[in-house]
């Protein structure tokens, strides 16, 4: 009868699926503890994520200083190799973070346990030690002490700090004593081996609480003692071996790519986008590699370390595009030389960061986690393929129309993903703390924390629709001198607005 009362009860409006975007909707903005912690990570996160983005646009525009058709090569040969890696990315990004964070808290929920247990213990044996030191003496007089054995054994007794005044029993005594082996361990452990009784004949050292139990080196020790986490050591091979499998596949199969995408043998586009493409195929790896790190410090919600690598690399990449492209005379090809040398260097100075603070060979081959990776990116894996498809073949469309709607559509899709990619940091945000929730099960903060996350999003999404309708209008000229592209960009331009907000 409950049952059926239960289900014929009316769904709150909260509970609905449209209406998380208003609940606790005056909290979207509150600096409380859950806002900090959102923000702490998606701000670092968004930058990270959309410094790529930024450093191709860089390069368009040092590229539409070459010539239309160079940068509409460059267009062609940049949206090839993002789908060529956003199929093996995204799913291996989002999984890492997940696992990484997921098992990270597992891990700390163990050793908090065992603290717990330990001092619990501890405080245990502190109690009854402090009983036996206050235990007070039968009020029956001592016998005489008739033997020299006798005597011998109350003075080792007052060696050991016992005060004879008080007059304890010979099993309070015992109970008092500390074995030597003991007293060793307090001393390393900061406890003084011998202190001074206070007055009532209790040992300052015996009442210093858990101390005893934990000391400063054993505590510093833990701290730098570095993690073992499974899915890191998985995340890595995967990402070396996809890389490795996708340089390989542009390389050899670049022209007929290029071919799929609309770029024929007699278009002036072929040879500058083969160049392009073939070059920035050699930094496959390391692109794997290093979104396989950054996915790796984001479970350990670790936002801020990869965001100066990256800002450090692509500066890098800034610098060297004009000295290569037009100092060194290499054109097309010196941009993307400059975008694989600094790619290379982020990886390497991620990996040696990584190094000091997680143990990258795990126990056994065993504890690597193939199976579990490959089931869940399985799954994501048929959603980035529709995305990329879609994106694909819009391209490919714009290459059959000519260089002019090429370059056109290359900036502006570029200026769509670096708008769309700064709400990722609120993505990674909500997957790390919710993978976390989950692990402490948690549920009341998971939901709270889906909740805000895609509350944020909402306004994110409209603000950056006004930012690039503006942004675009007005600066254009940037990325291109040609009238006609220019005009191409401005027509385009609603579809940049309603896909930024959207895409958040």
């Amino acid at each position: 009868m409950g049952e059926e009362q239960d289900l014929h009860r009316p769904v709150s409006f909260w509970k609905m699926p449209v209406g998380v975007f208003f609940k606790d909707a005056r909290s979207v903005f509150k600096w409380d503890v859950l806002g900090k912690e959102i923000l702490q990570i998606a701000v670092p996160a968004a930058l990270a994520v959309a410094a790529d983005p930024v450093a191709s646009l860089i390069d368009t525009a040092f590229i539409g200083h070459i010539g239309p058709v160079e940068l509409a090569a460059a267009g062609v040969s940049i949206a090839l190799f993002n789908q060529a890696s956003r199929i093996t990315i995204f799913p291996l990004v989002s999984i890492t973070t997940s696992f990484v964070a997921e098992e990270d808290t597992v891990a700390k929920m163990k050793i908090k346990s065992g603290k717990g247990q330990k001092l619990e213990n501890g405080s245990d044996m502190l109690d009854d030690m402090e009983k036996g030191v206050a235990k007070p003496k039968p009020e029956t007089k001592e016998p005489a002490l008739d033997d020299e054995n006798e005597a011998a054994e109350m003075g080792k007794h007052l060696e050991n700090g016992e005060n004879s005044d008080k007059g304890l029993d010979e099993g309070s005594a015992a109970k008092n004593s500390i074995p030597e082996d003991a007293k060793v361990e307090n001393g390393e452990k900061g406890v003084p081996k011998n202190s001074d009784p206070d007055e009532n004949g209790s040992k300052t050292s015996i009442v210093n609480g858990p101390s005893v139990v934990m000391s400063k080196n054993k505590k510093a020790k833990m701290k730098n003692k570095k993690r073992t986490i499974a899915s890191a050591s998985t995340a890595l091979i995967f990402g070396a071996i996809l890389g490795l499998l996708q340089a390989i596949f542009l390389m050899l199969g670049s022209k007929v790519l290029l071919g799929v995408m609309g770029v024929n043998h007699d278009s002036p586009m072929l040879k500058p986008a083969m160049k392009y493409l073939t070059v920035r195929s050699i930094g496959a790896p390391a692109v794997l590699l290093t979104l396989a790190m950054q996915g790796i410090f984001r479970g350990f919600k670790d936002t801020k370390t990869p965001l100066y690598v990256i800002v450090a690399g692509y500066a890098i990449n800034i610098a060297l595009d004009p000295l290569l492209i037009f100092v060194c005379g290499f054109g097309i090809r010196g941009a993307a030389i400059a975008h694989v040398l600094s790619q290379y260097l982020m990886a390497l100075v991620l990996f040696l960061i990584l190094m000091r603070k997680v143990n990258l060979m795990p126990p056994s081959i065993k504890d690597l986690q193939f199976g579990k990776f490959l089931k869940n990116g399985s799954l994501l894996l048929a959603r980035v393929v529709a995305v990329t498809f879609c994106v694909t073949l819009a391209a490919s469309l714009a290459a059959r129309l000519g260089p002019t709607p090429m370059a056109a559509f290359q900036t502006c899709l570029q200026v769509w993903l670096t708008s769309s990619l700064l709400a990722d940091g609120l993505a990674v945000a909500g997957q790390a703390i919710l993978a976390c929730a989950f692990a402490e099960k948690d549920y009341k903060k998971a939901t709270a924390t889906a909740t805000r996350v895609l509350q944020m999003g909402f306004i994110l999404g409209v603000g950056l629709a006004l930012v690039v309708g503006v942004g675009l209008y007005f600066g254009a000229g940037i990325f291109s001198r040609d009238v006609n592209v220019l005009h191409l960009i401005k027509i385009g331009l609603p579809v940049c607005l309603l896909s930024s907000s959207k895409s958040s």
